[in-house]
């Protein structure tokens, strides 16, 4: 037996030995997926772009609610006023009244045209609010940044890309591809009067795209342990949405002072603490698989010997990720309770009783395989599980190639305007009007050019939204770059 036993250690310490000189072997010989290029001179970008960002967010063009429409006429005049050339060389469609279609004609109709997205929509904020530094949509131009809704998202894309073009135009440069831009008026309430037609609109007349780029991930400072440079992230798919509503609903209410041992609310109390405690699955796929995948090679040991070995260290990467909410939020569909509801007065047991559930759904499930999900984990009869919204409701869009034309030239242009970073693709966490677009293009990417930190990220919808001012010129660069890159 003692024989067995050494011959079985020796066996075991042989394929140890074995496995570790593998990982090794893979992290060291792993190629690295970074184009290489030069770093274009930095074009100088005048003062007077900052201001015209400024004026764009003192207008508080909300979508959610009724809208004001003053907010968002003011925001058309100031659009026209601060970009002549786009205005007067550019041609303009207008869609439900505040969302626009630019085209900028291609010297060149053999080319495909490409299509950059924004959106002139914000989310709401408290004026009154004693948290922020400054008034939400005051645009003060504050401590070497511009501060307000819209500093984020989306305003400074829409103004960035202007700001861009207007420059070109002052060059009297002549694209050979056409170049079409469409600014959403309502986003952040799903895109029905905004990118939803402006899809159909490009579907319509057969206009496709050699590739589309909307928002999405940024370029984020400090990513990851082991790597030490900025990480640029291009969106290649995102996740899809649907909010579900948990109904109970059992045969008799009654009297608080005689309660059953199940009322309507402990049955709906119950099916969403079942929800909460059993979560989708945890999986490294699709974008966030290429993720690891470009980034391993840039990383230094020990996380390079991890991500070089995926099909080994899936388990302990996600179960490290698992740890922190936003990067377990690229490993699985994640449920959220966001609203509950239930009974008419306190000393009355209702009969019924809701709650929304918020899903976002990675991609390779759907709207319906989350429904059914749900369904198994709750089991119980009583509860009734409804799509909240079928029209807000959409499945993950596909995943959007490495190896086309789109991706490459944005990688390529970050590789100019932004030296230092590394570039990988990922996954968007948040729903954009990206997702609109499928049936014109098979190459839609998500990237908004800006380098920032975690915290600034919390201010995405939340309290403080500012951009740099010096961020925002990069951002500006960018974009010259890319159409000048995209349209040779």
């Amino acid at each position: 037996m003692r024989k067995l036993f050494k011959i079985l250690l020796r066996l075991a310490v042989f394929i140890g030995m074995s496995v570790l000189v593998f990982m090794l072997y893979n992290a060291l010989t792993v190629d690295s997926r970074q184009i290489v290029t030069d770093p274009v001179e930095k074009v100088e970008i005048a003062d007077t772009a900052i201001t015209r960002l400024s004026a764009g967010i003192r207008l508080p063009t909300v979508s959610a609610g009724a809208i004001d429409s003053t907010a968002f006429r003011n925001l058309d005049t100031l659009l026209q006023v601060s970009f002549p050339l786009v205005d007067s060389l550019l041609e303009r469609e207008q869609v439900n009244d505040f969302g626009y279609i630019y085209k900028w004609p291609g010297t060149n109709p053999r080319l495909e045209p490409i299509l950059l997205l924004g959106h002139t929509d914000v989310v709401a904020a408290d004026a009154n609010d004693k948290d922020w530094a400054v008034p939400p949509f005051s645009g003060a131009i504050r401590d070497g940044c511009i501060w307000g809704r819209g500093a984020l998202d989306d305003k400074l894309s829409v103004f960035g890309i202007l700001e861009a073009t207007e420059m070109l135009l002052a060059e009297g440069y002549d694209p050979e591809r056409t170049v079409y831009f469409a600014f959403g008026q309502d986003e952040e309430v799903g895109g029905k009067k905004g990118a939803i037609p402006m899809s159909r609109f490009f579907a319509e007349r057969g206009i496709t795209f050699e590739y589309i780029l909307d928002e999405g991930s940024v370029i984020l400072k400090n990513a990851l342990d082991g790597l030490d440079k900025p990480l640029a992230m291009i969106g290649i798919s995102e996740k899809g949405y649907t909010t579900l509503t948990l109904t109970a609903v059992l045969e008799n209410g009654g009297h608080s002072s005689m309660p059953p041992p199940e009322t309507a609310v402990g049955v709906l109390a119950a099916a969403v603490t079942a929800l909460q405690d059993n979560p989708f699955p945890s999986k490294i796929d699709g974008a966030t698989r290429l993720f690891f995948e470009y980034i391993a090679p840039e990383c230094a040991f020990p996380q390079k010997i991890l991500f070089s070995n995926l099909t080994l260290t899936e388990g302990l990467i996600t179960r490290q990720l698992s740890k922190d909410n936003t990067s377990a939020a690229i490993l699985r569909t994640t449920t959220a309770p966001t609203m509950l509801r239930g009974g008419i007065q306190e000393n009355v047991l209702p009969r019924r009783a809701s709650a929304k559930v918020n899903f976002r759904i990675l991609p390779g499930e759907t709207v319906e395989s989350v429904r059914e999900y749900v369904r198994q984990i709750i089991d119980d009869k009583r509860i009734l599980v409804e799509v909240s919204d079928p029209e807000f409701s959409n499945d993950p869009p596909p995943l959007s190639p490495t190896e086309s034309f789109g991706f490459q030239v944005i990688q390529k242009t970050i590789g100019q305007t932004f030296p230092q970073a590394v570039t990988t693709p990922s996954l968007v966490i948040a729903t954009t009007d990206a997702r609109h677009y499928s049936a014109v293009s098979p190459n839609i990417y998500r990237f908004m050019p800006l380098q920032i930190s975690r915290t600034d990220l919390k201010t995405i919808h939340g309290i403080n939204e500012k951009i740099a001012a010096e961020g925002y010129k990069d951002m500006i660069r960018f974009y010259r770059q890319l159409i000048v890159n995209s349209c040779k």
